[in-house]
Formats: structure tokens, C-alpha cells, sequence
């Protein structure tokens, strides 16, 4: 099975993902500084949520630009991935709704979700490199277990942090979006 019509699934997945979070957003319903500056906590969680559906879209197409066949496991891997990445516009909403942005449970939800689709990615990946073999050019490519390290390690201590300050948290869930930016774009130039 060859994996356009994935792709394609997926790729409708994540438009649709992206079009909830933005239908989310609301105009202030004044015109001062102080009505955006209201909204600014709803704007900056749309902001980080769709860098990471924006890095996640990137990673998946640069991963099935490599991936030469799929089977079965991988399908259910991608849905896997899915349903992690479909649970963001909520828990987007959640952290921006009001003054929920500084709430520990909607932050820790927000960072569990995000550590979620990290993990489910790494195995729908780890999925291609079983399916293609470890020496060929999908498994060479895909070996980036520091990187995993440190974006799992991250979103755990940024877990963590929401206990004691949940702008500390989300600085680090920022931080790990950041850091697939640039990971996602040197990765680009390899494919």
C-alpha cells in the first residue's frame, strides 16, 4: 500500500484541526487596548497550538516523503497520532477560555496531550523504521533518539512546573515547539 491516500486523510485531519482552533478565536467586542489585551491569553494558546499542529503537519509530510510502503500498524499508528493532535483545539480552548490559562488542570491537560502526540508520533515513526528496516534509508533517517530525549524530558519537567507555576509550564511547552521548528526545518533540508 502506498501512502497518498494517508497523507491525504491526514492532511484533511489537521485542516479541519486548525479551522476548529481558529473558529474558536473571538473578535473583542470593544475597540481599546484593554479589550485585546483581555483576549491575549486566548490568542497566545491559538498561537503555540497551532505551531505545534503546523510542526507535526511538516514532520508527517517529510516522514511519509520517506516511508516507501505502509501497512496495517502504520494506518492505526497515523489514527493514533490523529486522535492525540484532534484533542488540542479543546484543551486550546480550555487554557484560553478566560482565566483558565493559569489554572493547573487545563495546563497539565494542555502538556499531557502535547507529550501524548509526541509519543504517538514517535511511534507511528518507529512503526516506518520496523516496516522499511533499521539500515535502510527511512530507519538512517529517522534515528533521532537524543531529540526525542530531550523533547520528552522537556514536556515531563514541563509537567511537572505546572504544579508550582503554570506560566513555567507553558514556557516550557513553547520551548519544545521551538525546538521541533528547528529540528523539523534542518530535517527538511535532508529529504
Amino acid at each position: 500500500m502506498t501512502s497518498e491516500r494517508l497523507e491525504a486523510f491526514s492532511d484533511g485531519v489537521l485542516a479541519i484541526i486548525i479551522t476548529i482552533m481558529v473558529l474558536e478565536l473571538e473578535v473583542p467586542k470593544e475597540y481599546t487596548l484593554q479589550a485585546i489585551v483581555e483576549i491575549l491569553p486566548t490568542f497566545i494558546s491559538y498561537m503555540v497550538s497551532f505551531l505545534y499542529v503546523s510542526v507535526y503537519w511538516v514532520s508527517h509530510h517529510q516522514l511519509f516523503k520517506i516511508a516507501e510502503k505502509i501497512n496495517g500498524k502504520i494506518l492505526w499508528a497515523n489514527l493514533h497520532l490523529l486522535f492525540w493532535l484532534s484533542i488540542i483545539p479543546f484543551t486550546t480552548d480550555w487554557i484560553g477560555d478566560g482565566n483558565h490559562h493559569s489554572d493547573i488542570v487545563p495546563v497539565v491537560l494542555y502538556g499531557f496531550v502535547l507529550l501524548m502526540s509526541q509519543l504517538s508520533f514517535l511511534f507511528l515513526r518507529n512503526s516506518i523504521v520496523k516496516l522499511h528496516g533499521k539500515k535502510s534509508q527511512a530507519g538512517m533517517f529517522l534515528d533521532r533518539n537524543a531529540f526525542d530525549f530531550v523533547c520528552v524530558s522537556m514536556y515531563v519537567v514541563g509537567l511537572s512546573m505546572a504544579f508550582i507555576d503554570t506560566y513555567l509550564a507553558m514556557t516550557f511547552f513553547l520551548l519544545v515547539g521551538l525546538l521541533k521548528i528547528k529540528e523539523s526545518s534542518y530535517s527538511s533540508k535532508k529529504v
